[in-house]
């Protein structure tokens, strides 16, 4: 038997009255990044395109400038991509993560000291 490895904090920046950026629209950013594409993103996170339609265009009206910019089908096809402030808001992000996370370390670990034991996954 052996504890579970899996607790970790995760960090959620609350702001305004209903906005906020987590672990979803990070990880949609990113996704938006390498795919060029909000649909092929969505697809790649198993997310309906609506959804991720609407996350983007949540995080376009929170921030100063759009996160992320669209071009209409067409004969070349349509696409997306994410902007300069996207890149410098996914930087602080993940800094804001790695020293929380840094911060919480001993305390994490202690609380998972206290998780009931999980079992092993049988060996084949």
């Amino acid at each position: 038997m052996s504890r579970a490895k899996s607790a970790a904090p995760t960090l959620r920046i609350l702001f305004g009255a209903a906005g906020s950026l987590g672990p979803g629209k990070i990880a949609l950013l990113e996704a938006i990044g390498r795919c060029g594409s909000i649909s092929a993103a969505a697809r790649e996170m198993d997310m309906s395109y609506r959804r991720a339609w609407l996350l983007v265009e949540a995080m376009n009206q929170s921030f100063r400038a759009p996160l992320v910019l669209t071009a209409t089908g067409g004969h070349r096809g349509g696409g997306a991509q994410i902007t300069p402030l996207a890149r410098e808001v996914l930087q602080r992000y993940q800094t804001i993560e790695r020293k929380a996370q840094a911060a919480v370390a001993s305390e994490i670990e202690a609380f998972q000291s206290l998780l009931a034991p999980q079992s092993l996954p049988e060996k084949k």
